[in-house]
């Protein structure tokens, strides 16, 4: 566990991190891609932890990679390349900088690292975990092929490397639905999911597909009447799920897609109204980009994806610590997975 007092001595011995008014104003360029969302004196409080982190990657030769689910000042302030899963998965591969700042969870800076075994991968706080990840172990993987003999297993990018390493290959929210339909066999077991695979399961009806007992605490807690109620009391909104969310709940909502798909899908609909069952920042930092959506109704916040602050950005960069490490072993085989899914992916969408 960082300790929170002694790194921001450390920190306010190297940089003034004062709330700044003028650093703020140098900063308006970023400040607008936020201005909807974030207040000039939160802004003020911010921008000098903005600046000193994007001094610091031009030294020390580093790259943010953030997740939709950061924060506003995160997104928009610091990140290179922004996206979910899937994007940033690709991405990671294209990274020239010697060292990546995963601005995410731990199983993405994992990840990060699998596919870049030479630079430095930094996560700004270990603790930055995943109750989904944590719900399935290598363990898990062979209760399941033993149950299901020579069936393919199919595991979500938000897994740990061990249990990367013990599927054949991977998949997101985005290109699950392509992956377990390009598997040759007839039944396909995907884990630990169980909500996207039973969604999952209703876009490939061909398929036979088994899950894991897992799910994220974000998604799992909407329920379908809620979205009933809400939209009785807001019958104008549009309705976004995420696939993570219980069948029933996708069945209720207008459209349901990744992180990725949920922002394409509203910015090419322009509802006026739009309820985006997911987490809490997804609405936050597309909301400037467009004006013409109100964005509504409730969200779930991920206590672990908020763990990552501006604070935490710049100590992983001033110190150099919170480095990720793999198992070589582990990071072949795991490698192959992730691989196998990218390039899937790619020839799928060729």
């Amino acid at each position: 566990m960082l300790d929170q007092i002694a790194l921001r001595a450390e920190l306010a011995d190297h940089y003034d991190l004062s709330p700044s008014t003028e650093t703020a104003e140098a900063n308006a360029h970023l400040y607008a891609r936020m201005s909807r969302v974030v207040s000039p004196p939160d802004w003020a409080i911010f921008a000098p932890y903005v600046a000193a982190i994007n001094r610091l990657k031009a030294e020390r030769n580093a790259v943010i990679l953030a997740h939709n689910y950061m924060t506003p000042e995160i997104y928009h302030g610091i990140a290179d390349v922004v996206g979910d899963s899937l994007q940033l998965a690709i991405e990671a591969t294209k990274v020239e900088a010697g060292v990546i700042v995963q601005c995410g969870v731990h199983f993405m800076a994992e990840t990060s690292k699998i596919l870049n075994p030479a630079k430095t991968v930094l996560i700004p706080d270990r603790e930055a975990g995943c109750s989904l990840a944590e719900s399935i172990t290598p363990a898990g993987i062979a209760e399941m092929r033993a149950r299901y003999p020579g069936a393919p297993v199919v595991s979500y990018v938000n897994t740990t490397a061990e249990v990367k390493a013990a599927s054949d290959i991977c998949c997101t929210s985005a290109n699950a639905a392509q992956i377990v339909a390009a598997q040759d066999s007839d039944t396909v077991i995907m884990t630990p999911d169980k909500y996207l695979a039973q969604n999952v399961a209703k876009q490939v009806p061909q398929k036979r597909i088994v899950w894991w007992d897992g799910a994220c605490i974000v998604h799992e807690r909407f329920t379908a009447q809620d979205l009933r109620d809400f939209r009785g009391w807001n019958p104008e909104t549009r309705i976004i799920a995420h696939p993570e969310c219980p069948p029933d709940v996708v069945a209720e909502a207008d459209f349901s897609g990744s992180t990725s798909g949920i922002i394409d899908y509203v910015a090419r609909e322009q509802p006026p109204k739009a309820l985006l069952v997911t987490e809490c920042s997804m609405a936050s930092n597309i909301s400037d980009a467009l004006p013409g959506v109100e964005f509504v109704g409730p969200c779930n916040m991920c206590p672990y994806m908020k763990k990552i602050t501006l604070e935490n950005v710049l100590w992983s960069l001033h110190s150099m610590q919170g480095a990720v490490e793999v198992d070589p072993e582990i990071a072949a085989r795991a490698r192959v997975a992730v691989e196998r899914m990218i390039d899937l992916s790619r020839r799928l969408s060729a």
